[in-house]
Protein backbone atom coordinates (compact mmCIF):
# COMPACT_ATOMS: atom_id res chain seq x y z
CA UNK A 1 0.00 0.00 0.00
CA UNK A 2 2.79 2.04 1.11
CA UNK A 3 5.24 1.84 -1.47
CA UNK A 4 6.13 3.17 -5.11
CA UNK A 5 6.29 0.79 -8.37
CA UNK A 6 10.41 1.05 -7.81
CA UNK A 7 10.27 -0.05 -4.73
CA UNK A 8 7.99 -3.28 -5.32
CA UNK A 9 10.29 -4.41 -8.06
CA UNK A 10 13.42 -4.02 -5.93
CA UNK A 11 11.33 -6.06 -3.14
CA UNK A 12 9.95 -8.58 -5.75
CA UNK A 13 13.60 -9.06 -6.60
CA UNK A 14 14.88 -9.43 -2.70
CA UNK A 15 12.29 -12.23 -2.12
CA UNK A 16 13.33 -14.00 -5.09
CA UNK A 17 16.33 -14.24 -4.20
CA UNK A 18 15.13 -15.77 -0.58
CA UNK A 19 13.41 -18.71 -2.12
CA UNK A 20 12.50 -20.96 -5.29
CA UNK A 21 9.09 -20.85 -3.91
CA UNK A 22 6.05 -19.58 -5.05
CA UNK A 23 5.21 -16.15 -3.59
CA UNK A 24 2.29 -13.73 -3.84
CA UNK A 25 2.35 -9.28 -4.08
CA UNK A 26 -1.06 -7.80 -2.94
CA UNK A 27 -1.48 -4.63 -4.62
CA UNK A 28 -3.75 -2.08 -2.97
CA UNK A 29 -5.34 -0.46 -6.28
CA UNK A 30 -5.70 2.81 -4.32
CA UNK A 31 -2.10 3.44 -4.35
CA UNK A 32 -1.19 5.68 -7.52
CA UNK A 33 1.26 3.64 -8.50
CA UNK A 34 -1.38 0.78 -8.80
CA UNK A 35 -1.10 0.85 -12.39
CA UNK A 36 2.67 0.41 -12.87
CA UNK A 37 2.69 -2.25 -10.44
CA UNK A 38 -0.25 -4.35 -12.57
CA UNK A 39 2.49 -4.50 -15.13
CA UNK A 40 5.43 -5.06 -12.79
CA UNK A 41 4.17 -8.52 -11.69
CA UNK A 42 3.60 -9.22 -15.28
CA UNK A 43 7.20 -8.03 -16.41
CA UNK A 44 8.63 -10.11 -13.15
CA UNK A 45 6.74 -13.16 -13.58
CA UNK A 46 5.08 -13.17 -9.99
CA UNK A 47 3.50 -16.30 -9.86
CA UNK A 48 0.49 -15.22 -7.46
CA UNK A 49 -1.44 -11.75 -6.75
CA UNK A 50 -4.06 -10.40 -4.76
CA UNK A 51 -5.84 -7.34 -5.17
CA UNK A 52 -7.42 -4.84 -2.35
CA UNK A 53 -9.05 -1.91 -2.21
CA UNK A 54 -10.43 -1.78 -5.48
CA UNK A 55 -11.77 -3.53 -8.52
CA UNK A 56 -8.57 -5.12 -10.49
CA UNK A 57 -11.18 -6.53 -13.42
CA UNK A 58 -8.58 -3.82 -15.78
CA UNK A 59 -5.85 -6.18 -15.08
CA UNK A 60 -6.99 -9.54 -14.56
CA UNK A 61 -7.17 -10.74 -18.53
CA UNK A 62 -3.27 -9.13 -18.40
CA UNK A 63 -2.59 -11.39 -15.34
CA UNK A 64 -4.19 -14.78 -16.96
CA UNK A 65 -2.39 -14.23 -20.18
CA UNK A 66 0.42 -14.15 -18.24
CA UNK A 67 -0.24 -16.90 -16.50
CA UNK A 68 -0.61 -15.20 -12.74
CA UNK A 69 -3.15 -17.00 -10.26
CA UNK A 70 -5.69 -14.32 -9.08
CA UNK A 71 -7.04 -13.38 -5.56
CA UNK A 72 -9.37 -10.39 -5.63
CA UNK A 73 -10.77 -9.53 -2.12
CA UNK A 74 -13.98 -8.45 -2.65
CA UNK A 75 -16.48 -7.23 -0.13
CA UNK A 76 -19.87 -8.07 -1.95
CA UNK A 77 -21.31 -11.03 -3.87
CA UNK A 78 -21.94 -8.51 -7.04
CA UNK A 79 -18.05 -7.98 -7.48
CA UNK A 80 -17.13 -12.10 -6.55
CA UNK A 81 -19.61 -12.74 -9.64
CA UNK A 82 -18.17 -9.88 -11.67
CA UNK A 83 -14.24 -11.17 -10.92
CA UNK A 84 -15.51 -14.93 -11.53
CA UNK A 85 -16.53 -14.24 -14.98
CA UNK A 86 -12.89 -12.59 -15.75
CA UNK A 87 -11.75 -15.97 -14.75
CA UNK A 88 -9.35 -15.25 -11.30
CA UNK A 89 -8.27 -18.44 -9.49
CA UNK A 90 -10.36 -18.09 -5.61
CA UNK A 91 -12.03 -14.97 -4.06
CA UNK A 92 -11.16 -13.20 -0.94
CA UNK A 93 -14.21 -12.58 0.86
CA UNK A 94 -13.62 -9.77 3.43
CA UNK A 95 -15.91 -8.55 5.73
CA UNK A 96 -15.94 -4.78 7.71
CA UNK A 97 -14.30 -5.95 10.46
CA UNK A 98 -11.01 -5.95 8.54
CA UNK A 99 -8.99 -2.98 7.66
CA UNK A 100 -12.23 -1.50 6.78
CA UNK A 101 -11.79 -0.29 2.92
CA UNK A 102 -14.12 -2.47 2.62
CA UNK A 103 -17.76 -2.81 2.60
CA UNK A 104 -20.00 -2.85 5.55
CA UNK A 105 -21.14 -6.32 5.59
CA UNK A 106 -19.81 -8.18 8.33
CA UNK A 107 -17.62 -11.24 7.67
CA UNK A 108 -20.15 -13.94 9.12
CA UNK A 109 -22.96 -12.61 6.86
CA UNK A 110 -20.97 -11.91 3.45
CA UNK A 111 -18.84 -15.58 3.89
CA UNK A 112 -21.73 -17.81 3.61
CA UNK A 113 -23.38 -15.46 0.57
CA UNK A 114 -20.03 -15.55 -1.42
CA UNK A 115 -19.50 -19.29 -1.28
CA UNK A 116 -22.82 -20.22 -2.37
CA UNK A 117 -22.53 -17.84 -5.19
CA UNK A 118 -18.94 -19.19 -6.31
CA UNK A 119 -20.21 -23.07 -6.52
CA UNK A 120 -21.44 -22.35 -9.99
CA UNK A 121 -17.94 -21.16 -10.65
CA UNK A 122 -16.10 -23.80 -8.39
CA UNK A 123 -13.87 -21.71 -7.51
CA UNK A 124 -12.28 -21.67 -3.27
CA UNK A 125 -13.72 -18.99 -1.35
CA UNK A 126 -11.03 -17.88 1.72
CA UNK A 127 -12.40 -15.80 4.30
CA UNK A 128 -10.57 -12.40 5.84
CA UNK A 129 -12.08 -9.94 8.01
CA UNK A 130 -11.64 -10.09 12.20
CA UNK A 131 -10.02 -13.35 11.79
CA UNK A 132 -7.29 -13.58 14.37
CA UNK A 133 -7.78 -17.15 15.93
CA UNK A 134 -8.39 -20.90 15.74
CA UNK A 135 -12.03 -20.64 16.88
CA UNK A 136 -12.89 -17.73 14.11
CA UNK A 137 -11.01 -19.89 11.48
CA UNK A 138 -13.31 -22.55 12.71
CA UNK A 139 -16.58 -20.63 12.21
CA UNK A 140 -14.85 -19.78 8.70
CA UNK A 141 -14.81 -23.18 7.77
CA UNK A 142 -17.78 -23.69 9.09
CA UNK A 143 -18.99 -20.99 6.78
CA UNK A 144 -17.60 -22.61 3.52
CA UNK A 145 -14.67 -20.96 3.27
CA UNK A 146 -11.71 -23.10 2.18
CA UNK A 147 -9.08 -21.19 4.28
CA UNK A 148 -8.01 -17.85 5.47
CA UNK A 149 -6.55 -14.35 5.37
CA UNK A 150 -5.04 -13.15 8.70
CA UNK A 151 -3.36 -9.88 9.36
CA UNK A 152 -3.83 -7.43 12.28
CA UNK A 153 -3.14 -10.27 14.61
CA UNK A 154 0.15 -11.10 12.94
CA UNK A 155 1.47 -7.11 13.57
CA UNK A 156 2.29 -8.70 17.45
CA UNK A 157 4.70 -11.42 15.87
CA UNK A 158 7.96 -11.54 16.56
CA UNK A 159 8.92 -11.42 13.20
CA UNK A 160 6.85 -7.82 12.57
CA UNK A 161 9.43 -4.81 12.73
CA UNK A 162 7.40 -2.20 14.08
CA UNK A 163 7.90 -0.43 17.26
CA UNK A 164 6.80 -2.27 21.04
CA UNK A 165 4.23 0.66 21.55
CA UNK A 166 2.53 -0.34 18.11
CA UNK A 167 2.66 -4.25 19.30
CA UNK A 168 1.31 -2.93 22.83
CA UNK A 169 -1.57 -0.51 21.53
CA UNK A 170 -3.27 -3.86 19.84
CA UNK A 171 -2.76 -6.40 22.30
CA UNK A 172 -4.25 -3.79 24.70
CA UNK A 173 -7.46 -2.85 22.96
CA UNK A 174 -10.72 -4.04 23.64
CA UNK A 175 -13.71 -4.23 22.08
CA UNK A 176 -14.91 -1.08 20.75
CA UNK A 177 -11.15 0.21 20.44
CA UNK A 178 -11.36 0.86 16.74
CA UNK A 179 -12.77 3.05 14.67
CA UNK A 180 -13.45 3.69 10.57
CA UNK A 181 -12.52 6.92 8.94
CA UNK A 182 -13.09 7.86 6.10
CA UNK A 183 -16.79 6.50 5.62
CA UNK A 184 -18.05 9.97 4.49
CA UNK A 185 -15.51 10.18 2.30
CA UNK A 186 -15.59 7.00 0.79
CA UNK A 187 -12.07 6.10 1.97
CA UNK A 188 -12.76 4.13 5.13
CA UNK A 189 -9.75 2.44 7.19
CA UNK A 190 -10.11 1.11 10.72
CA UNK A 191 -7.87 2.39 13.00
CA UNK A 192 -7.16 2.35 16.82
CA UNK A 193 -9.03 5.17 18.56
CA UNK A 194 -6.41 7.55 19.91
CA UNK A 195 -5.97 11.18 19.42
CA UNK A 196 -5.34 11.87 16.17
CA UNK A 197 -8.71 9.04 15.63
CA UNK A 198 -10.65 12.07 17.37
CA UNK A 199 -9.51 14.60 15.42
CA UNK A 200 -10.05 12.66 12.42
CA UNK A 201 -13.51 12.30 13.47
CA UNK A 202 -14.57 15.45 14.70
CA UNK A 203 -13.52 16.95 11.88
CA UNK A 204 -15.10 14.41 9.04
CA UNK A 205 -18.48 15.29 11.04
CA UNK A 206 -17.80 18.80 10.78
CA UNK A 207 -17.76 18.66 7.07
CA UNK A 208 -13.77 18.86 6.36
CA UNK A 209 -13.06 17.58 2.99
CA UNK A 210 -10.74 15.07 1.94
CA UNK A 211 -7.44 17.48 1.46
CA UNK A 212 -7.94 19.04 5.28
CA UNK A 213 -8.51 16.04 6.65
CA UNK A 214 -4.95 14.90 4.76
CA UNK A 215 -2.99 16.68 7.68
CA UNK A 216 -4.41 14.97 10.41
CA UNK A 217 -3.09 11.08 8.97
CA UNK A 218 0.27 12.55 6.78
CA UNK A 219 2.91 10.66 8.03
CA UNK A 220 0.96 8.59 10.90
CA UNK A 221 1.91 5.43 9.96
CA UNK A 222 5.31 5.94 9.81
CA UNK A 223 5.63 7.63 13.25
CA UNK A 224 3.20 4.85 14.99
CA UNK A 225 5.79 1.67 13.18
CA UNK A 226 9.35 3.31 13.65
CA UNK A 227 8.63 6.12 16.51
CA UNK A 228 5.86 4.07 18.87
CA UNK A 229 3.73 7.19 18.69
CA UNK A 230 0.09 6.28 19.97
CA UNK A 231 -1.70 8.94 19.86
CA UNK A 232 -0.50 10.34 16.80
CA UNK A 233 0.67 7.65 14.88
Amino acid sequence: GGMTADLLREQIHIGRSLTDKPFGVNIMLMNPDAEKMAYIVVEEKVPVVTTGAGNPGAYVPMWKEAGIKVFPVVPAVVLARRMAGLGVDGIIAEGTESGGHVGEMTTMALVPQVVDAMKEYNLPVIAAGGIADGRQLLAAFALGACGVQVGTCLLVSEECPIHENYKNAVLKAKDNGTVVTGRIAGTPVRILKNKMARSYVAQEKAGADKMELEKYTLGSLRRAVFEGDTDTG
